[in-house]
């Protein structure tokens, strides 16, 4: 790998300069996303390897980011499953079928790797394009945030049926998440098998957990995928949505990377989790709204806060958003390139 920062990083190495990429990096706030995503639909990209390694590649080439993730999306699991999956321009994913019965759950297909090839598929193109430049991230969606889509049948601002299930019917829960788990490890085995250098799990939502449903419905499962990872060389992230809170949990799983929104401070996250394991994060996304003056000062003043900090990777605490300007992305990942500790 020519650049090794990312990996360095993530196996708590002392880097030169935190290495940066950005989740939804390849994204709606790139007019050259959207020049492939008007010829398109959606699952059309995931499922064609050639345009998902264009997309992949969108942000390599016009940011020079140290780590490629791979385009995707988190709920083709539930698809490979048996979920009648579909993307409407500003709705966003609905399951035409959710899943809210013992026998919705048992129709469940586990046995649905050979569903998703086209994702092995397209990693084979992306690293033929990435050329040993830069690793590229692979990644899943935790059991929970699956669940919720599956279960609500799109998404969600309360999750009252997938509570409901929790509450009400916890085997039927553990059952359904016991499935999504397993096809999940299946599925990241698989990427890593076909040449992803790195994984992470998205909880996207668990942040509408408790602590102890937390333990209970989501962190068991994240702990089980991780323990069934083929994760030699290959650094696992693990990210939700409350990781501020649950970070203390999600280190008892022993992922690599604890990947932390912007609702804490970094580096006391980091000198309470146990020692070898790395943060990525935490800078709050709407501070690439403001004007560049302010963006550099918020990333020079999170990265004075971590100075000497060994295991430190530069992300936003979530997603880019579609309409922050891409000239302000471009101009984040040029600050953090010229740092030097």
């Amino acid at each position: 790998m020519k650049n090794n920062l990312f990996l360095d990083a993530a196996f708590s190495k002392q880097t030169e300069r935190p290495p940066v990429w950005m989740m939804r990096q390849a994204g709606r706030f790139m007019p050259q996303y959207w020049e492939i995503k008007n010829k398109y639909s959606f699952l059309e990209m995931c499922k064609t390897p050639e345009i998902a390694a264009d997309v992949t590649m969108l942000p390599v080439d016009l940011l020079g980011i140290d780590a490629a993730i791979l385009f995707c999306d988190i709920l083709v699991t539930g698809e490979a499953m048996g979920g009648d999956l579909s993307f409407t321009q500003g709705i966003g994913p609905k399951f035409a079928n959710p899943v809210r019965t013992a026998q919705d759950i048992e129709n469940l297909n586990v046995d649905c790797l050979d569903e998703l090839q086209y994702v092995a598929d397209a990693i084979k193109v992306i690293q033929q394009r990435l050329d040993g430049n830069i690793p590229l991230i692979g990644f899943a969606g935790a059991p929970f945030t699956v669940m919720s889509y599956l279960v609500e049948g799109g998404s969600s601002k309360d999750f009252k049926l997938t509570k409901l299930m929790l509450h009400n019917e916890p085997a039927l829960a553990h059952k359904l998440l016991a499935k999504i788990a397993k096809v999940t490890a299946d599925y990241l085995n698989l990427q890593i098998a076909a040449g992803v250098n790195s994984v992470q799990i998205f909880d996207s939502w668990a942040q509408a957990l408790s602590w102890s449903d937390y333990q209970e419905f989501s962190h068991r499962y994240i702990q089980e995928i991780i323990s069934n990872l083929n994760r030699k060389d290959i650094p696992v992230i693990s990210f939700c949505k409350g990781s501020s809170v649950f970070a203390p949990i999600m280190a008892e799983a022993k992922p690599d990377v604890i990947s932390v929104d912007w609702n804490a401070d970094l580096l006391n996250i980091k000198n309470a989790l146990p020692a070898g394991i790395a943060v990525q994060g935490n800078l709050d996304p709407h501070i690439l709204y403001a004007d560049q003056p302010v963006i550099k000062a918020q990333i020079h003043k999170l990265f004075e806060r971590m100075r000497g900090t060994e295991g430190f990777i530069f992300n936003l605490g979530h997603g880019i958003m579609p309409d922050i300007p891409f000239d302000n992305v471009k101009y984040a990942i040029e600050v953090v390139k010229e740092f030097r500790y």
